[in-house]
């Protein structure tokens, strides 16, 4: 099994970025989790805070990954092109959110990638990629 977890804009400011609604803990300390949540499986973690370059990634991902988690973070609510392109590859996909995207302003209620990911999973903070992982692990 190989997977691709895809973070997008912000998540790199991890710890310093709202701490109340995001945590303390950073963006290294949410690889290392992650890492140690992938073992046996083969596993690239992958960041950016631009559209097309997620865009693009997820596109490279056809044939090579079985499964992908994605935090899409503010692309979640106004990326078509993100939602298109987890389409076009047709990997199984799970979406994160460290908050609970339920809970917070209206804008952030609404998720593109919940169009076509066979799951979703919000407001268990990074323990929700652990989740994500596992859930993937045992269906893929």
């Amino acid at each position: 099994m190989k997977l691709l977890i895809i973070n997008g804009p912000n998540l790199n400011m991890l710890g310093i970025r709202e701490p109340a609604i995001y945590g303390k803990n950073t963006y290294s300390e949410l690889c290392r989790m992650i890492e140690k949540a992938c073992e046996g499986i083969e596993f690239e973690i992958y960041q950016s805070n631009h559209e097309g370059a997620i865009v693009d990634k997820i596109q490279s991902a056809f044939n090579v990954f079985d499964g992908i988690v994605i935090n899409p973070a503010a692309y979640t609510h106004t990326s078509v092109a993100i939602l298109d392109a987890l389409k076009s590859v047709n990997i199984p996909t799970v979406e994160v959110h460290i908050s609970d995207i339920n809970t917070r302003e209206d804008f952030r209620k609404f998720s593109y990638v919940s169009l076509y990911a066979c799951k979703t999973i919000a407001g268990r903070g990074f323990d929700g990629y652990v989740e994500a992982i596992e859930y993937l692990r045992a269906s893929v």
